[in-house]
């Protein structure tokens, strides 16, 4: 039995189910999936639980705010999200900068994440509606401001070396608070953004800076029985992922305590550099971090839509493993951000109007995240570049087959490699997904 869910720029449809229709005078394509080459295992798929997001639902009714949870987390009704992303402590999209410590206190003494407890419940309810535990990537934005060379939690500057085990103590604090909560990190970054400075919370780590610091926190995390919380790198855009995985993977040391490296799509589509990056280190792992529309909610735009389409579709032929989005909900200004640096999210809140405005980004992840299920296994495919497509196995066996197809024209489409062949017909400017 084959089902067939499309989402239609012309049609307006919104990841519905379809009937299969055949129309004769498309061009045709073919498409070839090789079920005996088997790629990357997924990891899964999420957003960012950052303070604007969970301040955003406090905003509404309560029984919105339930359908607006269920619309990512519940594997039916929802997105069948997974994961999740958290900063360790302040970000851009948080109500402010903030520190879980008093200043200047180098002993940790002080530390609290009291801060973050609408955070943590926000977690344990995403939990609940998955039905399983929510993975949590946790990154910071910036050590404190005293910690470095520059005295400030924003524009760049770096982490003192002086301040490396401090900083890596801190990290550990983090995780055992939230443990001591409920909520496992599966996973931290060593720096958002690392080559980034920026007007808000940022640090610098040039190569031989996240070199340095990775063997510490590294070393850290053993002596804290933490070797099961994994650390991935750079998290920042494809374009100089190879660079950097390159300069710290090199050291034998840094390499044992890496799981992999981390990215963002705040570049040119440089999908390549993923590919690079595996083929250089296939025994290390990719994990898609952030990626957003800048500059504003850009309600109801279906190009937003096509440009995750886009960039999910081919990280994952690339052998990305996990996709995590920015902001699970903002509002309909693209925050609240305390720099003012305004963004879209899939679902945007009108908060007077208690509106959900489902973007079209939204119902394009939920071509891969509702059917490309954790534990899902890549199979090999190619054959006519004119439209995209990557073909999955889940643990249950069923075969996912998702197309993209962003220009003007319609194609018939015929499958093969499989037990049939398969025919299907593809609309311009649509996604769908196929489960056979």
């Amino acid at each position: 039995m084959m089902k067939l869910y499309r989402t239609c720029q012309s049609t307006n449809e919104w990841l519905e189910d379809v009937t299969l229709q055949i129309e004769e005078n498309n061009q045709k394509l073919e498409v070839i999936i090789d079920p005996k080459q088997t790629l990357q295992t997924i990891i899964g798929f999420g957003g960012a639980f950052t303070e604007a997001a969970v301040y955003n639902l406090s905003r509404i009714d309560k029984e919105k705010r339930k359908l607006a949870m269920k619309a990512y987390f519940d594997p039916i009704k929802g997105l069948g999200y997974t994961m999740g992303r958290v900063s360790i402590h302040g970000c851009d999209f948080s109500l402010g900068s903030y520190l879980y410590i008093k200043d200047g206190d180098d002993t940790l003494d002080t530390f609290n994440i009291s801060r973050d407890q609408q955070i943590i419940d926000c977690i344990k309810d995403a939990s609940k509606y998955a039905k399983q535990d929510i993975k949590i990537l946790a990154s910071p934005w910036t050590p404190p401001f005293w910690m470095k060379d520059n005295q400030s939690p924003i524009r760049g500057g770096k982490l003192l070396t002086k301040y490396d085990q401090t900083w890596a103590n801190y990290f550990v604090k983090f995780i055992k608070a939230y443990k001591q909560q409920g909520i496992d990190i599966f996973a931290v970054t060593v720096q958002n953004e690392p080559m980034a400075s920026q007007r808000w919370d940022s640090c610098i780590y040039e190569n031989e800076d996240e070199l340095r610091f990775v063997k510490v926190l590294g070393k850290t995390f053993e002596k804290a029985n933490l070797q099961n919380v994994k650390i991935y790198i750079w998290d920042h855009n494809r374009d100089l992922m190879l660079e950097r995985a390159t300069a710290v993977l090199s050291d034998p040391l840094a390499y044992r305590y890496v799981y992999g490296t981390a990215f963002h799509w705040y570049d040119q589509e440089l999908f390549d550099e993923v590919r690079k990056t595996h083929e250089a280190f296939p025994d290390k792992h990719l994990l898609f971090s952030e990626g957003c529309q800048e500059g504003g909610p850009h309600l109801h735009e279906y190009s937003v839509g096509e440009r995750y389409g886009r960039n999910i579709l081919n990280d994952l032929r690339n052998f990305n493993e996990a996709y995590i989005d920015w902001n699970l909900f903002l509002d309909e200004t693209g925050g609240p951000n305390h720099v003012n640096n305004l963004c879209s999210s899939p679902i945007v809140f009108k908060i007077f109007q208690e509106e959900v405005i489902k973007n079209p980004s939204y119902y394009y992840i939920g071509h891969f995240s509702k059917y490309i299920r954790p534990g899902a296994i890549q199979l090999k495919s190619y054959g006519d570049e004119s439209i995209s497509y990557v073909v999955f196995k889940n643990i249950d066996q069923s075969i996912v087959i998702v197309m993209m197809n962003e220009k003007d024209i319609k194609y018939n489409i015929e499958i093969k490699g499989l037990e049939n062949n398969i025919y299907v017909s593809i609309l311009s400017h649509s996604i769908q997904t196929i489960i056979i």
